[in-house]
C-alpha cells in the first residue's frame, strides 16, 4: 500500500493534497502543528492525525515513527508545512528570519532526512517539497519567505541528484498565490496588487496544487526528477 505523509495538512494546500491522495487510494498521515486541525482532516478522509512541529527534530522523528507504526513507512512525503509573516526587510528581526527558515527549509530537510532511509532501503519513494513562485522571483515584504522557498528549490535539485539513481524521486511544486488561510493572512493591498499582476487575473485554488501533487506522486511522473512544477496563474513563466 502507498503511504503518504503530508505535513501542514490541517488546512489549505496540505488539506487539499491529503483529500486528493486519500481519494486516490493512499493511506494518508495528516501532520500539522495544529492538533485539532490535523484531527479534523484525518477524520474527514479516514487518515491518521499526527501533531508535529516540523522545525523540531525530535517531533519529526516521532511523526515518522508514528506513521510507520500505524500505517507503514511513508512511500510518499509531501513537505507542505508552512508559515507566513509579512514585513518590510528593514523591520524584520533575526527571530522573524530564523522562524521562517526553521519551518520551511529546516522542516523540509528534517522530514526528508527522516523518511529517506526506509525509501532507500526499499529502492523507491517520492518526495515533493512545497516551494513558491516567490522563491523564483522574490516578493516585496516577504524577503525571508522568498529566501526560505528558494532554499527549498535548491535542496530539491541537489537531493534529486543524490538519490534518483536509487529509486527515490524528489521534485518541488512552486505555487503562485492560492486562496488559502496563509495567503489571506497577507494584507489586502498585497493581494490586490498581486492579483493585478497575474496573466490569468486570479489566484489559484488549493485543489489546483493538489492535482499537481497527485501527478508527481503517480507513475505518470516517473521521469520527473529535480523539477519544479508551477501552478501559478502565469506569475512565473519558464
Amino acid at each position: 500500500m502507498s503511504v503518504a505523509l503530508v505535513t501542514g495538512a490541517g488546512s489549505g494546500i496540505g488539506q487539499a493534497i491529503a483529500r486528493r491522495l486519500a481519494a486516490d487510494g493512499y493511506a494518508v498521515a495528516v501532520g500539522d502543528f495544529d492538533a485539532d486541525a490535523a484531527r479534523a482532516t484525518a477524520e474527514e478522509i479516514g487518515g491518521l492525525a499526527i501533531h508535529a512541529d516540523v522545525s523540531d527534530k525530535d517531533a519529526v522523528a516521532d511523526m515518522v515513527a508514528t506513521c510507520t507504526d500505524k500505517l507503514g513507512a511513508p512511500t510518499h512525503l509531501i513537505n507542505n508545512a508552512g508559515h507566513v509573516h509579512q514585513a518590510r526587510f528593514t523591520d524584520l528581526t533575526a527571530d522573524d528570519f530564523d522562524r521562517m527558515i526553521a519551518v520551511h527549509l529546516r522542516g523540509t530537510f528534517l522530514c526528508a532526512h527522516a523518511v529517506l532511509p526506509a525509501m532507500l532501503a526499499n529502492g523507491k519513494g517520492c518526495i515533493i517539497n512545497m516551494a513558491s513562485q516567490l522563491g523564483q522571483i522574490g516578493g516585496i515584504e516577504l524577503v525571508h519567505y522568498s529566501a526560505a522557498k528558494a532554499g527549498i528549490i535548491g535542496l530539491t535539485k541537489a537531493l534529486a541528484r543524490e538519490v534518483s539513481t536509487q529509486g527515490v524521486r524528489v521534485n518541488a511544486i512552486a505555487p503562485g498565490p492560492i486562496n488559502t488561510p496563509l495567503v489571506r493572512a497577507l494584507s489586502d493591498d498585497w493581494r490586490a496588487a498581486k492579483s493585478a499582476e497575474l496573466p490569468l487575473g486570479r489566484f489559484g485554488e488549493p485543489e489546483d496544487v493538489a492535482d499537481t501533487a497527485a501527478f508527481l506522486c503517480s507513475d505518470a511522473a516517473k521521469i520527473y526528477v529535480g523539477q519544479t512544477l508551477s501552478p501559478n496563474s502565469g506569475d512565473v513563466m519558464l
